[in-house]
């Protein structure tokens, strides 16, 4: 079960500023399942170009957390505010979060440059094609664009999964164990693409068991 030890408390005379860098706020999250609490509890708040991870054993409630932050599960109690909405909003809110998971998700009879893009005309990203040739590239898998995703090993498909997830370079990144299947590159080149997406104020919140 998660508890709350990430809340800070505002303070003044640097509130203001604080308050317009913020990228995420979460107060008093809770979510039961029947009986059982996962989630209690947890308050905290993420900055822009803030990094988040959250560590603990099978079971203690971690993709529980995440889903609520990026406003896919309501929580029991509780509120999540991003960019000053509440979540889980409308769509021109919910495009501000993307997820990167260790199930892929794709469409299996689509190719991965097809994969990419439906995401990104999803998120109403401008210039689709171009963006989506960015991602693809970004992830050293543009090469293998025009196979259809099936064919692609376990590795490669988790790379298409993560360029899908980053082409409309979101202000809040949700990342469940992304390296799940990735080689030295692929790992390499998600890396890189986290600290230039932290670099350009995305706040990150990653989930994993490797320390390392």
């Amino acid at each position: 079960m998660l508890e709350n030890h990430l809340a800070t408390d505002r303070v003044s005379p640097q509130a203001a500023r604080a308050a317009a860098a913020e990228v995420l706020e979460a107060t008093d999250l809770v979510r039961r399942f029947g009986p059982r609490a996962a989630v209690d509890g947890v308050s905290l708040r993420l900055e822009r170009g803030a990094c988040l991870a959250l560590f603990g054993p099978n079971g203690a409630g971690k993709t529980t957390l995440l889903r609520m932050l990026g406003g896919l599960l309501r929580p029991t109690r509780g509120t999540v505010t991003l960019a000053g909405h509440r979540l889980p909003g409308d769509g021109d809110v919910r495009r501000l979060v993307g997820l990167i998971s260790h199930h892929t998700m794709l469409y299996a009879a689509l190719t991965a440059r097809e994969n990419v893009r439906f995401a990104a005309e999803c998120q109403g990203v401008v210039a689709a094609d171009a963006a989506t040739t960015a991602a693809l590239t970004r992830l050293k898998v543009l090469d293998r664009g025009d196979t259809p995703v099936r064919l692609l090993s376990r590795g490669l498909q988790q790379r298409v999964s993560i360029a899908r997830a980053l082409v409309h370079r979101p202000r809040l990144l949700l990342l469940d164990e992304p390296y799940t299947g990735l080689d030295d590159v692929g790992a390499r080149a998600l890396t890189d693409a986290l600290r230039e997406l932290k670099a350009d104020g995305a706040a990150l919140i990653l989930v994993t068991h490797h320390l390392g």
